[in-house]
């Protein structure tokens, strides 16, 4: 979806602001770019395992055999489970492992609890149209709209799930003494983490499925939002500034004066512009910027998913 809309561009929001232009797939491909890194740490992890007694001393295996070397023959036999062997340990192997990918997990799900916030924004904003038949709710007085319920669905999952995967983490690192039966109980919840992170992004993809990008409407913001290219005009102002160009001072509160607390147009930021006494090539780069085109490297950046 990231590499389909690459080129798209779309006004940005920081702060709910209008903000520099991006492109569409540019935003998920950040989404993409942070979900694989922490599928990368899930699928890295190392799964410990543990064959040395009650206390982790091996005093019932020496008691029995005392003359064998019981460290090698429990490290072979971890390991021939497709484990990495623990030499170190109470009465359990400590759980860290297990801690480490459960935070890996829950980072996962925040992040992909963005994209659903972000996803259901931009459906409200009219960027994406939902196609119809893909599940989407609807209500008997709602007949001419489809609510984003997959993303909705997603959130809640992710919530419970987050807040699960967070109380195992920080819990089964602990154990008192030798041995207590905290865990015992605490993991029974593993598999209802896991649930309910997989409900999430099974509806988070079928969200997605159903979604198509409508670029009129993305078009339709960057026209009326000409004020976000006070970014490039103070860039280049500063630019010319540092070669010595005179007149460049003050580009700052120059454009805050021409655009603060007021929409304006492509004719008054042209004006403007023909008003600065620039050097005529770059009056000439800077009159050809529109709010579509200002989008830097944005279309390129996406091929960083490999």
């Amino acid at each position: 979806m990231a590499r389909d809309l690459a080129d798209l561009p779309v006004l940005a929001h920081t702060h709910g602001q209008p903000a520099t232009p991006t492109t569409m797939g540019k935003e998920l491909a950040v989404t993409a770019f942070r979900l694989g890194r922490q599928l990368a740490r899930v699928s890295g992890t190392a799964y410990l395992g543990k064959f040395n007694g009650a206390t982790g001393t091996y005093g019932a295996h020496l008691a029995a055999v005392p003359d064998h070397d019981w460290q090698a023959t429990s490290r072979e036999f971890v390991e021939s489970l497709g484990l990495q062997w623990n030499p170190l340990t109470t009465q359990i192997e400590s759980h860290d492992w297990q801690a480490e990918v459960y935070a890996d997990m829950a980072r996962f799900n925040r992040i992909l609890h963005g994209l659903a916030v972000d996803m259901w924004t931009y459906i409200s904003k009219g960027y994406f149209a939902q196609v119809r038949g893909q599940g989407h709710g609807r209500l008997e007085h709602d007949a001419h709209k489809v609510n984003p319920i997959r993303f909705e669905n997603a959130e809640a999952n992710l919530e419970v799930s987050t807040a699960l995967l967070d109380v195992l983490a920080a819990t089964l690192v602990e154990s008192r003494m030798q041995r207590d039966l905290t865990d015992s109980s605490m993991q029974r919840n593993i598999g209802t983490a896991f649930g309910h992170s997989l409900l999430a992004i099974d509806n988070v993809c079928r969200g997605l499925a159903g979604l198509d990008a409508v670029p009129t409407v993305m078009i339709d913001d960057l026209e009326a939002n000409w004020e976000v290219l006070a970014e490039p005009i103070q860039s280049a102002m500063r630019a010319l500034a540092a070669r010595g160009v005179p007149g460049m001072d003050q580009p700052y509160e120059r454009l805050k004066e021409l655009t603060r607390g007021r929409r304006i147009g492509a004719d008054d930021l042209r004006d403007f512009i023909d008003d600065l006494g620039l050097p005529e090539d770059v009056r000439l780069r800077l009159q050809a910027m529109t709010p579509r085109n200002y989008v830097g490297i944005a279309p390129e950046l996406v091929d960083h998913l490999g």
